[in-house]
Parts: structure tokens; sequence; C-alpha cells
């Protein structure tokens, strides 16, 4: 059974310590002891560690030595425009689990009014939920979150591939339009609407940006069910 990991703020002279909240749920809820070996992340590098003090509000671990890092993964940035948090919540989670580099909300047309005013306090919240993710899946660094951005700086975005997924039919299915030649060195974009939509000038300004559309097939996704099978085509294809 591979080992528990967890992300610290720093590796310091090898010593590494969790406090707070974060302690108290490794003492009480993981029951970590001294003397137990953990796998730590500083989102640099990666040990294995051993438990060197368990109190109630912190841990402390000392690095019995450097664990190689994961295979290296495709760049992915995800451009989700906001949707009600709970579902977003969702979108994050899943897309730590899968892999991205980055995640990206968007400010699109159709987007709840209100609720880019409330991103700045949900990022203490997104940045958790990213943080448990990464420790479930065992990355090696946690995906990068942005405050939220407009449409129009969404579509400037410079990946080398870039994809917008729309709910018409007219874009090409997502799995003929990814490259033939692939390499992990590769940047990809992936653009998500909203609930309720692209509007018209907003998929011509993606047209006109030079953003591939794409398609899943006829049937409407939810958007979190959507960024999620997709990431994993994504992810999946290269891979291969």
């Amino acid at each position: 059974m591979a080992r528990r990991r967890f992300f610290v703020p720093e590796v310091h002279k090898g010593k590494a310590l969790i406090n707070g909240d974060d302690a108290r749920h490794l003492t009480r809820v993981l029951r970590v002891e001294v003397g137990q070996r953990y796998e730590i992340s500083d989102g640099e590098c990666v040990y294995l560690a051993e438990v060197a003090a368990a109190r109630k509000d912190l841990v402390e671990f000392g690095v019995v030595q450097e664990i190689p890092l994961a295979a290296k993964l495709v760049n992915v940035t995800l451009l989700a425009s906001l949707i009600k948090f709970d579902h977003f919540e969702l979108i994050i989670e899943k897309a730590t689990e899968l892999g991205v580099t980055e995640i990206v909300p968007v400010i699109a047309t159709r987007t709840e009014m209100g609720l880019e005013k409330a991103v700045p306090k949900r990022m203490e919240r997104w940045q958790r939920i990213a943080v448990e993710a990464s420790q479930q899946s065992r990355r090696d660094r946690l995906p990068k979150l942005r405050q939220a951005i407009q449409f129009g700086e969404a579509l400037g975005w410079t990946s080398q591939q870039r994809y917008w997924l729309d709910e018409d039919p007219g874009g090409a299915s997502l799995s003929k339009a990814l490259p033939d030649n692939r390499s992990v060195d590769d940047s990809v974009a992936l653009l998500i609407g909203p609930e309720g939509g692209w509007t018209d000038p907003e998929r011509n300004a993606a047209l006109n940006k030079e953003w591939t559309r794409i398609w899943l097939g006829p049937q409407i996704l939810r958007a979190e069910t959507a960024a999620i099978a997709s990431l994993g085509i994504i992810m999946s294809a290269w891979q291969a």
C-alpha cells in the first residue's frame, strides 16, 4: 500500500513542520504517531520522512531520504467559467486529481451575477480543496489557483493547444482534434463555458482568436461533468 503524502510549507535543514488545523487533522483524525513514516512534499521535491513529534497542534517530520519525482505530465491550464460554488469546487477537486497545472476561474456573459465578487473570499477554501486532492492523488506539486479573469482575457491565453468546449454541434470531437504528435513538453488550455452556455458573441470571439472548437456529443452536460470528461481525455492522450 502506498504511503500517505502530505504537503508542507517548506523543508529546512532536513525538517518540516505542519501546525494549526492541519496538524490537528493529522493527530486527531489520522492519528499519526512518532516513528511513523510518510511522504512529504514542499511543492518542489518529495521526501520520505519520519514523524519526530506529534502534538495536537504541531507535527514535526524528519527527512529520511529524497524520493524521485513522478513522470512529468503535460502542462494543462483549465479555464473554467464560474458556476455555483459547490459545483465549481468539484471541478477544482477533480481537475487537481487529474493532474492539471493551473485552474483559472473565468467570468463569462452568463456567469451568475455576483459570483466573481465572492472569489477572493473563497480562495483559501479552494486552496485547501486542492491540497487535499493533491495529497489523495499523490501529486508532486500543487496546482496553481488564479484569481478570476474576464472572458476576453481568457481568450488571450498563449498555450500551444487551445480548446474551447461548446455544447452546440459543429465542433470537432475532442479525441479527433488532438494533434498526432504529442509531447509532455506541450502546453494545453481548455476553456469551459458557464451554466447556460456561451453567447453568440463569445463563440465568434473564440473563433476569431483561433481557439479549436470541440464537442462532446449530443448530450447536454453539466459544466463540471464536461470539464472532468474533457480533462480525462486530454491527460490520457498525452500519457499514451
